[in-house]
Formats: C-alpha cells, sequence, structure tokens
C-alpha cells in the first residue's frame, strides 16, 4: 500500500514540552550494587569488555552521565543485569555510531536490562534475539528530531524468545515500531510510553500476549497485531490489548518504502492483520483520524502453503470511543470518500477468502459494543482490491465469541 504523506516537523523539544516527559526512576540503591563502572576515558570501550568478562548473576551499574559511543554493544552471557544510574541518568547516545548496527543486541538468557537511555542509534535501539525470560524495564530508546525515515526501524527488539517483559519503557521516533515483539511467546508488554513512531506497539507471529496499561499517542498507527508469511516462526494467535490509551495516533508515515508497515494509514488506533483469538477490550480510543480499530486480511501475494491471511476469531467489546474518523489516509481515504468522507470507529475490511483457499473460511468476528458506536464491513470480497466490487455495510457480523486467553504468566516474574 502507498500512503499520501501529510507534513509533520516537529523538533523533539517541542514534542517533549506538549507531551511531558516519561516518568523516570531514581537512582538506585547502592546497597548490595556493584560500583559503578568507570566514566573516564573511552567508556563504550569500558562498558564492552565489562559485557564480555560478566558471569552469570553478575550486575554492571553504569555510572550517571551521557556518553557517546562510536561502536555497538553486545552481551551474550546468560543471567546478568546491566543496570544505569536511573532511566534519564544514564544516557547511550550513539549519534557518531559507525555502522548501522542496532545499540545493544542481547543474544543470552535471564538478562535484565533497567534504567538508562539510549539515543539515535543507527539501526534498532536494543535488540534480543533468541533471549529467554529477558525483562526491560525503566528504559528510553530515543532519536532526536523529527521523525525521520533515516532513523532506527526498532526501538526495543525482542525476537524469538519465550517470556518476554517490557515495562516502564518509552519508545520514540522508531522508523519502523517503537516496541516491537516477534516470533516469541508468553509475552507482556505493560505501562510504556510509545509516541511519533510509525508503529507504537507491535506484536507479530507470536502466541500469548498481554498488551495493557501503556500509552500510544501521535504514532501513525498506535498498537499492532500482525501475523506474516514465509517466516520461520508463524500462526500468531491469543492476544489480548486492554486498558490502554490509544490517542490521536495521526502522525505521518514516515517508514521508508517497501517496508510492511509503510502501509498503515495515518490516524490507526489498534489493527488486527491476519491473527487469530485477539481481544480487544477496554481501551481508551481517541482522536484517531482515520479510524480508532481496524481489522483486515493480509493484502498481499503469498506462497506460503500454511499461511492464513485472515484475522479470525476477533473481539471488540467494552471500549471507549471519543472523536476520529473524519480525515481517513492511505488507502482508507477513497473507500471513505465514497461513503461520504467519515469513518466509524470500528472497521473491518470483510475479506473472507483469498486466492489458492480451498473452501470458505470462517473469520468469527465479534462486536461487543453500544449500538451507538459505529462499524463498518466494507465489503471487500478479496484482494487484490477492487474498488467497483466492494460492497459496505454498517451491519455487525454474528460472532461467537471465543474464549479469551488467559492472563499471561512469565516464569521469571513475581507480580
Amino acid at each position: 500500500m502507498k500512503l499520501t504523506r501529510a507534513a509533520f516537523a516537529l523538533p523533539l523539544a517541542i514534542i517533549l514540552a506538549a507531551c511531558g516527559q516519561e516518568a523516570v526512576t531514581p537512582a538506585p540503591d547502592a546497597a548490595g550494587l556493584p560500583a559503578p563502572l568507570s566514566a573516564e576515558g573511552d567508556f563504550g570501550a569500558t562498558l564492552q569488555a565489562a559485557l564480555i568478562s560478566a558471569k552469570p548473576g553478575d550486575t554492571i551499574l553504569m555510572p550517571e552521565g551521557t556518553f557517546s559511543l562510536i561502536d555497538p554493544l553486545s552481551l551474550d552471557v546468560d543471567g546478568v543485569t546491566l543496570r544505569g544510574a536511573s532511566q534519564g541518568g544514564t544516557v547511550l547516545d550513539f549519534a557518531q555510531q559507525a555502522g548501522a548496527g542496532e545499540g545493544l543486541l542481547v543474544t543470552s538468557d535471564d538478562v535484565t536490562l533497567q534504567d538508562f537511555t539510549v539515543r539515535d542509534t543507527k539501526g534498532d535501539g536494543i535488540k534480543s534475539k533468541g533471549a529467554d525470560r529477558i525483562t526491560y524495564k525503566y528504559l528510553t530508546v530515543e532519536w532526536s528530531g523529527e521523525p525521520d525515515e533515516t532513523n532506527g526501524a526498532y526501538g526495543i527488539y525482542p525476537v524469538e524468545s519465550t517470556d518476554v517483559l517490557v515495562e516502564h519503557v518509552t519508545v520514540r521516533g522508531a522508523s519502523d515500531a517503537g516496541i516491537y515483539v516477534g516470533q516469541s511467546k508468553n509475552i507482556i508488554v505493560r505501562n510504556s510510553v510509545v509516541e511519533y513512531n510509525v508503529a507504537g506497539i507491535e506484536i507479530e507471529n507470536s502466541t500469548g500476549a498481554d498488551v495493557y496499561g501503556n500509552i500510544a499517542r501521535n504514532n501513525t498507527g498506535g498498537i499492532l497485531v500482525f501475523d506474516l508469511p514465509a517466516l520461520p516462526v508463524s500462526g500468531g494467535n491469543s492476544t489480548r490489548i486492554y486498558s490502554n490509551q490509544i490517542v490521536a495516533n495521526n502522525t505521518r508515515n514516515f517508514a521508508p518504502p517497501g517496508n510492511i508497515v509503510a502501509g498503515v494509514p495515518s490516524g490507526t488506533g489498534v489493527i488486527i492483520m491476519a491473527n487469530r483469538n485477539v481481544h480487544v477490550f477496554e481501551n481508551t480510543f481517541d482522536n484517531n483520524r482515520s479510524a480508532h480499530v481496524l481489522i483486515t486480511a493480509y493484502s498481499e501475494p503469498f506462497t506460503d502453503p500454511a499461511y492464513n491471511p485472515l484475522p479470525r476469531d476477533i473481539v471488540v467489546r467494552d471500549n471507549t470511543y471519543s472523536g476520529g474518523g473524519d480525515d481517513p489516509q492511505g488507502t482508507l481515504a477513497p473507500l471513505a470518500a465514497a461513503l461520504g468522507g467519515q469513518l466509524p470507529p470500528i472497521v473491518w475490511d470483510g475479506v473472507a477468502t483469498w486466492t489458492g483457499a480451498t473452501e470458505p473460511q470462517a473469520v468469527n468476528l465479534t462486536i461487543a459494543e453500544a449500538p451507538e458506536v459505529g462499524f463498518l464491513n466494507l465489503g471487500v470480497p478479496a484482494y487484490p482490491l477492487d474498488p467497483a466490487a466492494i460492497a459496505p455495510s454498517p451491519d455487525r457480523p454474528v460472532g461467537t465469541p471465543p474464549a479469551e486467553p488467559a492472563a499471561i504468566v512469565l516464569a521469571h516474574v513475581k507480580d
């Protein structure tokens, strides 16, 4: 999909003034902690040496201050805690980074990252791969200046992992997703702030995720749940999105061309695409200019024989909606224009089959909202889209609500 990009240019200082700073943690209690690393000399080299020589169970404490790093960092030792002086007190600044790698790459289990900021990486902010029982907390990842396609793709990026906790994290300016969890299972993303990213929070090709207590504001799209074909892990299912504030996600789409999220229409609150058993409830939606909830099939050709491109067993209930739908963007714009220019809070593309499907598919949508909450089935028969063939309808589908997934319990977290 190709988007029309509206003008957007607010420097970071203005963004912070308008939206408020994230809550930062106080300096950690020194009791039981090691002495902080020396701030003298080449701090990047000092920190990387500490990450290499760490032993399981170690805590590496970084001092307060802003440190310019040229080279990316990596950790492959199990059971290590990397901790700063506080979320805003220790800043790893990668503005002068050589190459296009991430700021920090973690490839080990039972790691905790907390109380620091990563800024202006050329690639992803913090990435973990195959890192089970990982915790990200009280972290900030941000890119300075106005949103730009040259910013790193992901802020917080755990992938191919089991038992993932992301909490009290703030991400700004990612050109793909602020908080992305992919090809993983048993996930909690909570009490975080994502703003001025293309996608605020994205759960992709993953099983079992609770996304709650977050603020997703001023992104292109607030919270996305996708399943994509031809990946090592597919069949994403069982996500609960609840008790979030999903507000004014109207930033222009600044993803690089060809990126999957380059097709996200500016002004979407929640997008569910080709995923199963997703429950969206008790959220507050406000002023998302395209649609608050968009439910859609995957629209591109694919060859993966096991892939189902349809959303299935979706429940939308007991949310609060205000404003929005008055300026639909991207591929929604011409469809909305044909319907009078306005879209209701909840929009489904209506697709129930695809090229190569052997039999009709049961999409099973349950829209359990008050009668005054508008719904639109765009009536798209299949992709590729033929505008002349659509048959829009405001009638809600008759669905059978699937059982809500159980609350996620993480092996390494005691709440």
